[in-house]
């Protein structure tokens, strides 16, 4: 589940952004007292997400508020289910209206879309990865997502793993020197750290591999022929991700290549959100 500071704030900063000085709407025509119900609805097919975070947005107006969830997080849906109602004041449900379809529409078109990819690579032992191509500020709901449509977080940010690509190695002077000056970096700081390097040929490939210290190699770019002779180069000596232009088409032909992960920034950064509605009841 994602860090409890992380949702807290992510929540405040949307309520503070859409509720200002008052749901004025709301307020000019229902009373404070009225208490009523609402469901959420499916109006497509895909995999459901962001249920439970639905909750601790609602429980944000009112901690008393009931919630009974029919759906949990990760399971298909189709058009026509009824995911969860609903019960508490009526001013507390429209003011968290938006917020919960917001989040629950961005996570389910994640969801629904990751799940795509995996079930594409059925029998295979190859992984989809997420990247870093996400909304700011909303990275870490939108790679909870991927995970519950059955993807694998690549890192989170640019502290949790080294990763060296072109414009590093480029500005380091070249992969030996690049690799060595991480490791330099990695004792000095005391961190324990997973290092990726981005190759982009094969020249490249060869100086990773008899440079070593690193635990992945990023094949970016190369085609799937290009990848099975790099795979067979590797032999097992280091994990492998394919990167680079790869869709849904062509993501098998990658991973019969034997990779053990393939990035598909896709994943949150062309996404069709899911149509969910809230109605009353």
């Amino acid at each position: 589940m994602i860090n409890e500071n992380v949702l807290n704030s992510i929540i405040d900063n949307a309520i503070r952004e859409d509720i200002g000085d008052g749901d004025h709407s709301s307020l000019a025509c229902i009373p404070e007292s009225a208490s009523g119900k609402a469901q959420l609805l499916a109006k497509e097919n895909g995999i459901i997400a962001g249920v439970e975070i639905a909750e601790k947005v609602f429980k944000k107006f009112d901690p008393q508020i009931k919630i009974e969830t029919f759906i949990k997080d990760g399971t298909p849906i189709k058009k026509g289910d009824v995911v969860f109602i609903v019960e508490g004041k009526v001013l507390d449900l429209l003011k968290a209206e938006r917020l919960v379809l917001n989040i629950m529409q961005r996570m389910s078109g994640i969801a629904t879309s990751t799940n795509i990819y995996v079930n594409k690579l059925q029998g295979l032992k190859t992984k989809v990865l997420d990247t870093r191509k996400t909304t700011p500020g909303l990275r870490e709901i939108e790679k909870l997502a991927v995970k519950i449509g059955g993807g694998v977080n690549h890192r989170i940010g640019l502290y949790d793993m080294i990763m060296l690509k072109d414009n590093h190695i480029d500005f380091a002077g070249g992969i030996p020197k690049a690799i060595h000056a991480v490791h330099e970096y990695l004792k000095e700081k005391g961190k324990d750290l997973k290092i990726e390097v981005e190759v982009r040929n094969f020249e490249e490939l060869n100086e990773v591999i008899e440079t070593g210290g690193i635990h992945r190699i990023m094949l970016d770019n190369f085609t799937p022929e290009e990848t099975l002779k790099a795979v067979k180069l590797i032999d097992g000596r280091f994990e492998t991700e394919s990167s680079g232009g790869i869709t849904l088409d062509t993501l098998r032909d990658y991973a019969e290549c034997g990779v053990d992960y393939i990035s598909v920034g896709a994943l949150t950064h062309h996404i069709k959100s899911l149509d969910l509605s809230l109605k009353a009841l």
